[in-house]
């Protein structure tokens, strides 16, 4: 339970690896669980499907999540998490190229902690990859962790 694991939801393979990349350049070595769409989020965070029986008292300590994803979109993600006491708390980064404001202002509705536009330049992408996890497992005081909640 002391692992901070960083849940990342991004359909964009190059993206993937670029974070990856960033992390272990930077020396943020936390355990990072990668899912490729939303439905795949949604059974990691509630243990459901090919992550049935995992320990869903174990939570993420940050979820990285993308809005435009396959199957289920991250705005759906974000309203399931927010509306589930096992993951309401869990702080979420809302990573998105979106420049609607209905999106941004969604995010925010729905619970987001924090949304950042990804930029599109390979070395601001990753500076902000680099900033966010430095924040959010070092500064940011989160909320307790605990187990067993139904």
């Amino acid at each position: 339970m002391d692992n901070k694991v960083i849940f990342l939801v991004e359909d964009n393979p190059d993206e993937v690896t670029l974070t990856l990349r960033t992390f272990k350049k930077n020396h943020i070595l936390n355990e990072v669980v990668v899912a490729h769409d939303g439905s795949e989020a949604l059974d990691y965070l509630f243990g459901a499907g090919s992550h049935a029986g995992r320990d869903t008292g174990d939570m993420p300590v940050i979820v990285m999540l993308d809005l435009k994803l396959p199957k289920v979109s991250g705005l759906e993600v974000l309203k399931a998490m927010r509306a589930d006491d096992r993951t309401r708390l869990i702080p979420v980064v809302v990573l998105t190229s979106s420049d609607e404001e209905r999106d941004l202002v969604q995010s925010y509705q729905l619970g987001a902690n924090s949304y950042v536009r990804k930029p599109v330049d390979f070395v601001r992408f990753s500076e902000a990859m680099r900033q966010l996890a430095l924040y959010w497992l070092v500064l940011n005081q989160a909320p307790p962790r605990r187990r067993g909640l139904t």
